[in-house]
């Protein structure tokens, strides 16, 4: 989606698809990805929404964000983790 389209507005294009409810047979959720053009938006600057996110990162596209990023580590421990 454009950031000038509305919500519901006609896709610039379309990337994949994913189905939230799982195939009964396989017991899997099925997601379909064009990983070539999803790397092409993200090189040029494209920012997914959350969602998005974690399935690229499930999908090993973009590296997965840190568990506690504003906890903020004190001199001594950040000296220590460089020391190894």
């Amino acid at each position: 989606m454009n950031a000038r389209s509305k919500r519901d507005g006609k896709p610039l294009e379309t990337l994949g698809a994913f189905n939230p409810h799982p195939n009964m047979e396989e017991k899997a959720k099925h997601i379909t990805l064009d990983f070539a053009r999803t790397k092409y938006w993200l090189g040029v600057g494209a920012q997914p929404t959350d969602g998005v996110r974690f399935l690229l990162e499930r999908a090993g596209l973009l590296p997965p964000r840190p568990l506690y990023p504003n906890v903020r580590r004190s001199a001594a421990a950040a000296a220590a983790t460089q020391g190894n």
